[in-house]
């Protein structure tokens, strides 16, 4: 069919890489420094389509040359940078499906004046106060009849998230210990840094919740079970700075739509940094990701091999990577490698 998506062979060609230049990248590593002559014999094939090959690879970023030879760079931060790249363009439509939900209001106002939905007008209500925000999803919890009720949100600012710690956790909390809640939360990671912040989100995921970080999120909005959502006064604005005023808006429609902008959010999001890998674990990956073999690592850190080999496996465990390239990705992801 003509909408019917391209299934790809290759997972290294949504990354850029055809299968020939994937075959070729992986005769780079296995030889590690070789000329074109070497590569066009490892490959069984004419030098000069080699040859170009070896170009693109260069201009990808994934190999180097040096004085006519080809050196291989370590796939973490080769691959890893092209994956960076990968998601930049991913953020970018994110971005603008977030243009796109701004308009939510006016599709609301559509959809309430409509005629063919079965249970009548839903309501878009109006709400002011930060007391009446975190009193009114307790409240929703309590009454919900099959607990726990699923809460999603995302918070853009450092204000809100003050706000939250000082004041408005201690309920939230209870409610998640005693199982009215299941609270997912995406933050701004800059939030992190606050006084008391990282106090009540321990607390909150002691208690069983779920929080991730960005570097930047859209807009304040959560989702209270299949059929509440929480807008701000302006998308892509914060609730300090409209004083708490949001609208509370009941039908799933928008609950769903909300539902999966999170999903999006949570998957491109990373875990709270707290337990980051020891000293030694972070030099390991660090020095990986600048292309060191293991003997390498080893002399520059003045242990042995199997030390190193021990660290990388302590790294995999704790980032649930199946592979150190994979290790590899994830720490740069978290944030580990800066």
């Amino acid at each position: 069919m003509r909408n019917e998506p391209r299934i790809m062979s290759d997972p290294l060609e949504t990354l850029g890489l055809d299968p020939a230049q994937t075959a070729l990248y992986s005769a780079v590593l296995r030889l590690h420094r070789a000329t074109r002559s070497d590569l066009a014999q490892a490959m069984d094939g004419p030098i000069e389509k080699v040859g170009r090959q070896l170009d693109d690879l260069v201009k990808l970023g994934v190999i180097d040359e040096q004085s006519g030879q080809y050196l291989a760079r370590h796939p973490a931060a080769a691959l890893g940078r092209l994956i960076a790249e990968r998601l930049d363009r991913l953020a970018e439509e994110s971005r603008r499906i977030d243009s796109a939900l701004g308009s939510i209001r006016g599709l609301i106002r559509d959809y309430d004046a409509g005629r063919d939905y079965r249970s009548g007008p839903f309501t878009v209500e109006m709400a002011s106060g930060a007391d009446i925000l975190y009193e009114s999803v307790v409240g929703i919890a309590v009454q919900c009849q099959t607990p726990p009720m699923p809460l999603l949100t995302a918070v853009p600012d450092d204000r809100t998230m003050t706000d939250f710690a000082r004041k408005f956790a201690d309920p939230w909390i209870d409610a998640q210990k005693r199982n009215l809640l299941t609270v997912q939360a995406i933050i701004p990671v800059s939030s992190l840094m606050l006084p008391g912040v990282r106090d009540q989100l321990t607390r909150l995921t002691e208690a069983g919740g779920e929080v991730r970080t960005l570097d930047r999120v859209p807009s304040w909005f959560l989702a209270v079970g299949p059929e509440m959502a929480g807008l701000p006064a302006h998308w892509g604005g914060n609730l300090p700075d409209h004083a708490y005023n949001f609208y509370l808006v009941r039908t799933s429609v928008v609950v769903g739509v909300l539902s999966s902008l999170f999903r999006e959010l949570w998957a491109r999001a990373v875990p709270l940094p707290w337990g980051r890998g020891s000293d030694g674990t972070l030099q390991v990956l660090r020095l990986a990701a600048q292309g060191m073999c293991d003997d390498s690592i080893a002399r520059q850190l003045g242990v042995s091999v199997r030390t190193v080999r021990a660290r990388f496996a302590d790294a995999m465990t704790e980032l649930g990577a199946q592979s150190r390239f994979h290790a590899g990705v994830e720490a740069a992801r978290r944030g580990w490698l800066r």
